[in-house]
């Protein structure tokens, strides 16, 4: 049971919102997930995919604050995602220090680089607002343990694919997720760049 093998917090909080038995994509996809291996997760819509890069983000972060730097980083397509991706989190950061930060594509860049600077843990934005952070040095990389793309069938468009690349040379050791609706093959590309070696768990 996936769910029995999760931090004791996220049993706690997954009780209290009475979800007690996973979906069949959570239970073959949140073991594989936890072995710390790249994987691509391919799954219907409302499978139960950004829930499980929730729980499995937190799973990974002990669901504890530390230190200042971004130990997880959550990539999705617009503001409108990253908006309802930060909501998916609240119900399980509740009663933790864990500090989740929504790059707002209409911020300055100057106001995103302080307040990252202040510390945060998990990290939500679009491949242009991170990219960006990275290049003007506002986004240390060094603690990064898991990297996750939802809803990874933006990369399609020629911007947020070029974007990810310089991403992800900018990192030296992370577990990689990326959650689709179908394999498509621009995210095979990556199997010769930073998913090698990866798993795949299909619904």
């Amino acid at each position: 049971m996936p769910f029995k093998k999760l931090h004791p917090h996220l049993k706690e909080r997954l009780t209290s919102l009475e979800i007690n038995i996973p979906t069949p994509f959570q239970s073959k996809s949140i073991p594989v997930i936890k072995s710390g291996t790249n994987v691509f997760c391919t799954a219907p819509k409302d499978g139960g995919k950004t829930s499980t890069l929730v729980l499995t983000t937190l799973h990974k972060l002990k669901c504890e604050e530390v230190g200042n730097a971004p130990r997880a980083i959550v990539l999705v397509a617009n503001n409108e995602k990253a908006l309802e991706t930060n909501d998916a989190f609240l119900p399980y950061t509740r009663f933790t220090d864990l500090r989740v930060y929504l790059c707002d594509e209409k911020s300055h860049i100057d106001v995103l680089k302080s307040e990252i600077f202040e510390g945060v843990d998990i990290l939500i934005g679009t491949p242009k607002t991170v990219n960006k952070l990275l290049l003007l040095e506002g986004l240390p990389t060094s603690q990064l343990k898991i990297f996750n793309i939802d809803d990874a069938e933006f990369l399609v468009d020629n911007a947020s694919y070029t974007a990810l690349v310089a991403i992800t040379q900018s990192i030296q050791k992370c577990q990689f997720v990326i959650y689709s609706e179908k394999m498509h093959p621009i995210l095979k590309r990556f199997e010769s760049t930073f998913m090698e070696y990866a798993k795949t768990v299909t619904i």
